[in-house]
């Protein structure tokens, strides 16, 4: 069971960074709190009392979501659920919306908020491959000195391992900025222990742009999570890909450079076979939704599969 002293719900930035410093070494911070309240209950964390527990989902700025010509920005706040009932976001994060529909069931894709799916740094966080591809940054914010502070860096630099970020003492995700790429096509591919409410084993993210007469890669994206430490970008993968013809074979070469990336203590013959697997079927499924004739492509891939 989780208790607190007090609840509080500040409505705006300043007054929200001001009670975390003001009640520091002392409180925790809530949004959604899909992961505190079963981290807290008996059986995994045991009974816990936080005497300040700050509820930051009614903070304006972090719930702001705009969507530019070239880039998005989403307030830390956002729900996922936001990635399947907003059209201009899955039309700008075409990725994001193949995430979501994986993401817990409908009742959390509500609560559960991007900014603590990346907060939590978990190497299966279904949000932060797809974030990856579209070369996220995130902006932080802290109060010093009566002033409000923000600094910002690459995704790829934020999280440093299972469960580690860069976040410094009281200091909070405001927002993610990534590119906006209307007109690739998106695929994110997850596989888990379980069927439902699925902890990633693994899970990729890719995005595919397609030249003129659709016949190769334009640009390609690929991320990966769930194999390692932390999610990866794999930018060896896209750099083979850009430019080529979309064929069977330099698929399946792409999908086997990605097998030495897995470095997980368990179940590693395991991984590196779906990974494999989820890389060549996340490009088929992102070249297709791009305007790819994926068909006789697709038959031939499968001969590779099983080769």
């Amino acid at each position: 069971m989780l208790t607190c002293d007090d609840y509080i719900v500040p409505t705006t930035l300043d007054d929200a960074l001001e009670l975390m410093t003001r009640h520091s070494g002392r409180q925790r911070i809530v949004a959604g709190a899909t992961d505190i309240l079963p981290w807290a209950r008996e059986g995994r964390a045991g009974d816990v009392h936080v005497p300040y527990l700050i509820d930051i989902s009614k903070v304006a700025e972090l719930n702001e979501v705009s969507v530019g010509a070239s880039r998005v920005r989403l307030g830390a706040a956002t729900p996922f659920q936001r990635f399947l009932d907003r059209a201009d976001l899955t039309a700008a994060m075409p990725n994001m919306r193949h995430c979501a529909i994986w993401f817990a069931d409908d009742q959390i894709r509500e609560c559960a908020t991007l900014g603590g799916n990346l907060a939590n740094a978990s190497p299966a966080a279904d949000g932060t491959p797809p974030l990856l591809a579209l070369d996220a940054d995130v902006e932080l914010a802290s109060r010093r000195d009566g002033e409000t502070v923000r600094r910002r860096m690459k995704l790829a630099d934020f999280i440093t391992g299972p469960g580690g970020n860069q976040l410094v003492q009281d200091e909070l995700i405001v927002a993610v900025e990534c590119d906006a790429l209307p007109g690739y096509g998106g695929a994110f591919e997850k596989v888990g222990h379980r069927r439902s409410l699925v902890i990633a084993v693994a899970c990729v993210s890719a995005l595919v742009s397609l030249n003129a007469d659709a016949t190769e890669f334009d640009d390609v994206r690929l991320a990966v999570g769930g194999v390692g430490p932390k999610a990866l970008r794999l930018a060896d993968v896209e750099a083979l890909l850009r430019g080529a013809k979309i064929e069977a074979a330099t698929i399946d070469e792409a999908a086997r450079l990605c097998v030495g990336l897995v470095q997980s203590r368990s179940r590693v013959a395991y991984r590196r076979e779906v990974l494999r697997g989820f890389v060549s079927r996340a490009l088929a499924g992102a070249a297709r939704e791009a305007g790819a004739d994926f068909d006789a492509v697709e038959a031939e891939l499968e001969m590779y599969q099983h080769a």
